[in-house]
């Protein structure tokens, strides 16, 4: 008898421990989901949460009955399960995968229970169950959440609706040679789309690491280089986290020279990041032309200050006609690279050399904080490379977020680029002043800031700049009438005055930190009367605008309409706000159900969390008593990566995220009591990054602002909505259809905990930085949180080739060429928002030719 009782004890401990682990979840759910239906929530987690309690207390017991009833929460799970999401994979996920694989357990101790079944039925129902799971972890590699909405167009030539005359002397950003990325977006107009087509679909498969480049520059904090190099001629032009100016060999990434600003750690800001730099040629001199004879004319615009502020304008009348060049001299600094530096300064140095230019500032700099007034360190950054348009610098700065209303000026301004000479200053709130203020006084503070890179029409003299919010994001009360005009608004600004020609206002009174990340890019647009100067225009709350770029007025519909009011400022909030009718990459606004985890305990605390807050859809207005979600959160839709353009096939090419904030403005009693303090409060060092708006103390306000990027989990780190959390899409030019859409990114590099799981599965992940689009029918494009580079057949959006990178691919990728051959660059510095590898990584690909051995 003693040894039939001992072969009888596991069964009557293993039922029991498993029961207790099922009451412990019953207690868990039963509790959580009786505050969720008190808040509106869904009924299922109370009545299952105490189903699994009687289970567990009849399995402790050692009763069958406790199988029956966990046999009959689980067929309610799958029965509700299939009522909240249908054929939704992503939600079946935290519904059903927990209970399922507890079910397992449960089967398998069925046999041994009092009143058990046999000993087959309990395995067969376990197997059962085995093939379930087994079954829906493999479907968790199949691609879904792909929208095919019609064939992208054939290449083809195009018209364009502007040219400059073939005689003039033209910038290398303004246009390109075939094999050359010369600015950011590879030129002036930010189409990121380059004509060469070695590389296609047929062979991009053979693509090989050629050369590998390290910058030496790899910041323990804070990182993320977000670099495009550049490339004009046989080299390659980049700057590394902290500014250090480097020109490689663009056949073997050797170096050729480098220059160090020496900018000191205390001045990076949110980000060490230097977005790319600015190659600059001096014009020739002018000579003489004949009487008879004229040259190239260039269309003037009437500035908003000469007319009514804010006004649409159509061209002035064509200036006087300009002489004619001849060769620019082979001497220093004929040929320059410009960059801004993190610490606000503007450097140039020469092309060939990396010298400073002697003749550009005081030896080489330009000090762009002089008349701001106070400016701690990493207050005022420069982070994205100036424009040049008509031979003045156009450059804005990042000014930290979240610390105090008086903070350093937004002021937007010019130099000379071959002197570095102030030419004007735009001061939105002294549109009476072009320059420095007088002696004693700034430039107005708190003012709205360019943090982005602006893009610019030579021809037009225009520059279009993607303007942000003014300091202390999240309130508005005390902002001024200029401040609200021009902020997260597309300000395109005549160079030669430095006045607003017409703006565009995509949030009004933006208290959501909407400000205009992505470039506008340049295009022709197609109308029944030909080909239109036109810019496209993303924005992070998704939508794309097409506006005229001489006037500013809206190609495409774009319609006011009632949002949400209340909030801490109900008198404060616009009672409607703009939406384009062309396109919108914004999905539609969340719900309950839309709640994500890994088991149904942390789906149902954000499902608590979602009931608790104030959320009536986009713009839902600042609140204190209680969380709002912000949706899209402030990462976008669209960022700094911008879109890319097929002019040839009619194609936008835009990545996005697809992700909300969970947002609180905190009463400064209760900042004071968490020692929240402004960056030049802390000692050094004391600050070690985080995300924006993570605990910021926006002094001068009756409020600070905590924001939990991405809505996460503090336990799991994973999101509270339901993935995809990121994608890609291509839409058509000439309507706003969408082409194909489908998940961007895979979990191989993310997972519950921080942890890493390598799995390929497509899940959309968070992706900053752009794309690259060849006339070759190829995208290529990093920026998700994977860590790969990849190549994507542009007519069906199909992955062709990818490569594994040594550190986050946050930065948008080059394309070049040089003796025929086609070569793909990218830096990998990785990022600290997007939780990435950090690195110094410049990596260049190539199709291998005969005996080259692969990197």
């Amino acid at each position: 008898m003693s040894d039939a009782s001992n072969r009888r004890r596991p069964n009557r401990w293993w039922p029991a421990l498993v029961g207790t682990v099922v009451v412990l979840l019953g207690l868990v759910l039963a509790c959580g989901g009786g505050w969720l239906l008190l808040l509106g929530g869904s009924w299922y987690y109370l009545v299952a949460g105490l189903g699994l309690i009687v289970a567990g207390v009849l399995l402790i017991r050692g009763r069958m009955a406790g199988a029956w009833w966990y046999a009959g929460v689980l067929l309610l799970t799958f029965a509700w399960s299939g009522y909240e999401s249908g054929l939704d994979y992503w939600r079946w996920v935290p519904r059903a995968g927990l209970l399922t694989a507890l079910g397992i357990v449960v089967a398998l101790l069925a046999p041994g229970l009092d009143r058990g079944i046999s000993r087959r039925a309990g395995w067969s129902a376990a197997g059962v169950l085995v093939l379930v799971f087994v079954v829906a972890f493999a479907l968790a590699f199949v691609p879904r959440g792909i929208t095919r909405g019609g064939d992208v167009p054939a290449a083809a030539a195009v018209a364009a609706a502007d040219t400059i005359d073939a005689d003039a002397f033209v910038q290398a950003a303004d246009a390109p040679a075939a094999g050359d990325w010369a600015a950011y977006g590879r030129d002036n107009a930010a189409t990121r789309f380059t004509p060469l087509a070695r590389i296609t679909r047929d062979n991009v498969s053979r693509l090989e690491r050629v050369w590998e480049y390290r910058t030496g520059d790899l910041p323990n904090r804070r990182w993320g280089a977000e670099t495009t190099p550049l490339k004009v001629g046989d080299s390659l032009y980049l700057c590394s986290a902290r500014n250090i100016l480097i020109a490689l060999d663009a056949r073997s990434g050797r170096e050729r020279w480098r220059y160090d600003p020496e900018v000191p750690n205390e001045y990076i800001p949110y980000t060490a990041a230097c977005r790319g730099v600015t190659y600059y040629t001096v014009p020739p001199a002018p000579v003489p032309e004949p009487a008879e004879d004229t040259a190239p004319t260039i269309p003037g615009l009437v500035s908003e200050a000469e007319t009514d502020a804010g006004a649409n304008l159509e061209p002035a009348a064509d200036p006087e006609p300009t002489a004619a060049v001849e060769p620019v001299a082979d001497g220093v600094c004929a040929t320059r690279i410009i960059e801004g530096t993190l610490d606000g300064r503007l450097i140039a140095v020469d092309a060939r050399t990396g010298t400073p230019c002697p003749g550009f500032g005081d030896n080489g700099e330009v000090d762009i904080t002089v008349g701001m007034g106070k400016t701690p360190p990493g207050y005022v950054s420069i982070t994205s490379p100036p424009t040049i348009v008509r031979d003045v610098i156009v450059t804005g700065h990042q000014v930290l977020d979240g610390q105090q209303r008086d903070m350093p000026s937004g002021v937007i301004q010019g130099f000379d680029a071959v002197t570095g000479e102030l030419r004007w200053a735009w001061d939105m709130v002294r549109p009476d002043r072009s320059g420095r203020p007088p002696e004693g006084e700034t430039y107005t503070r708190g003012t709205p800031n360019m943090w982005t890179t602006a893009s610019g029409d030579e021809r037009l003299g225009l520059v279009y700049l993607p303007m942000g919010n003014a300091a202390a994001d999240y309130l508005s009360a005390d902002r001024s009438a200029a401040e609200n005009e021009y902020s997260t608004s597309l300000v395109a600004l005549d160079v030669t005055t430095g006045k607003p020609a017409w703006h565009f206002q995509t949030v009004h009174v933006d208290v959501w930190d909407y400000d205009l990340g992505s470039q506008g890019t340049l295009v022709d647009f197609p109308s029944a009367d030909g080909p239109v100067p036109a810019l496209v225009l993303p924005t992070k709350q998704g939508d794309l605008y097409v506006l005229d770029r001489r006037t500013g007025q809206p190609l495409t519909g774009v319609e006011e309409r009632p949002v949400p009011q209340g909030g801490v400022e109900p008198d404060q909030r616009s009672p409607t706000q703009p939406f384009s009718r062309f396109h919108t990459l914004r999905k539609p606004d969340l719900t309950e159900r839309d709640m994500w985890g890994i088991s149904p305990i942390d789906q149902l605390v954000c499902r608590i969390g979602f009931r608790r807050a104030s959320y009536q859809g986009i713009y839902t207005p600042p609140t204190t008593e209680r969380h709002w979600i912000q949706y899209p959160g402030y990462n976008g839709g669209s960022d700094w990566g911008g879109i890319a353009i097929d002019p040839q096939r009619g194609v936008i090419i835009a990545n996005y995220n697809d992700m909300p904030n969970h947002n609180r403005l905190v009463p400064r009693e209760e900042v004071e009591r968490r020692g929240w303090l402004t960056r030049a409060e802390m000692d050094p060092g004391e600050d070690e990054g985080g995300a924006e708006g993570g605990g910021d103390p926006q002094v001068g306000t009756d409020y600070g602002i905590e924001v939990n990027a991405g809505w996460r989990m503090h336990t799991t780190k994973l999101l509270c909505k339901q993935p995809p959390y990121g994608g890609i899409r291509a839409i058509a030019l000439d309507d706003g259809r969408t082409l194909w859409d489908r998940p961007f990114g895979t979990a191989r590099a993310n997972g519950p905990f921080g942890i890493r799981s390598g799995l390929p599965i497509v899940i959309g992940t968070p992706n900053n930085g752009g794309a690259a689009v060849t006339a070759g029918g190829l995208i290529f494009i990093a920026s998700a949180t994977d860590d790969l580079i990849r190549a994507i057949d542009i007519e069906t959006g199909e992955t062709l080739w990818q490569d594994a990178l040594p550190a986050g691919g946050q930065a948008g990728p080059a394309v070049y060429e040089v003796d025929g051959r086609q070569y793909l660059v990218i830096m990998t510095g990785g990022h600290h928002f997007m939780e990435t590898p950090a690195g110094d990584q410049v990596i260049a690909y190539a199709i291998p030719q005969p005996g080259e051995t692969p990197r």
